[in-house]
């Protein structure tokens, strides 16, 4: 069971950094914790959450120590191909018939519950939107993971990822104002499982040539081949 506060050697340790370092990004205020006494204090969820903001900007190397660190525990998940043990070919549709934010939402949601392991679809719809409401999830070069705020493990049966392509890009809330047209909806049960497969994808996703690839795939079969290669080309390398 995942504990609610991080000590501060705990955090460090997590991360994979120097204690020292932490201690430096938290006494500037760069990193969310909050001191007792002379003790440093982190919210797991709050440390999640700050971790989804980081990421983007992680080299290959600091995702790979991340991914390693937060190893998913989840039986459902073969945490050595994260992505393509929760992606199916039903589960990934290219186009994506959407043109707007919510509409791209409603879509992957509906996309995703082909796979009847989406109990509660408008819980999660909710939670979704909500998290977009709270800051996009777009994270640049028209790539989005749309994801709850927290996980939801009374909404949905396995976890699971849903892929989608718009073949035009809309506004989604990315960085510079960027359209976004690639989209990877997220259901995780677990934050470690969750952390696990934004690093993952994060990886993925700086392969050489791999957007150019997915943009240039035009259809579902050929975009689910080209994630599953990914996913298990970043272990060999």
């Amino acid at each position: 069971m995942e504990h609610d506060w991080y000590t501060l050697e705990e955090l460090a340790r997590q991360l994979g950094r120097d204690s020292r370092e932490i201690l430096k990004l938290a006494n500037r205020g760069r990193i969310p914790g909050r001191k007792v006494g002379d003790e440093w204090q982190f919210h797991t969820a709050e440390i999640t959450q700050w971790l989804e903001q980081e990421m983007h900007a992680y080299t290959d190397r600091e995702l790979a120590v991340l991914e390693s660190t937060y190893r998913s525990h989840d039986k459902d998940v073969n945490a050595d191909v994260p992505v393509s043990s929760l992606l199916t070919l039903e589960t990934v549709e290219v186009p994506l018939q959407a043109r707007t934010k919510l509409s791209v939402l409603e879509s992957l949601v509906e996309v995703a519950g082909r796979t009847y392991q989406i109990w509660e679809p408008a819980t999660v719809l909710k939670a979704v939107r909500e998290r977009e409401d709270m800051l996009s999830t777009a994270v640049g070069n028209g790539v989005a993971f749309p994801h709850p705020r927290n996980p939801l493990p009374d909404s949905i049966g396995e976890p699971l990822i849903a892929y989608g392509r718009t073949f035009t890009g809309i506004p989604f809330g990315g960085p510079k104002r960027e359209m976004t047209d690639i989209f990877f909806l997220i259901l995780c049960r677990d934050s470690r499982t969750h952390l696990q497969v934004l690093a993952r994808l994060g990886r993925i996703l700086q392969l050489p040539g791999l957007l150019d690839e997915l943009r240039h795939a035009e259809d579902a079969q050929t975009s689910y081949e080209i994630i599953c290669k990914a996913d298990n080309s970043v272990n060999e390398s």
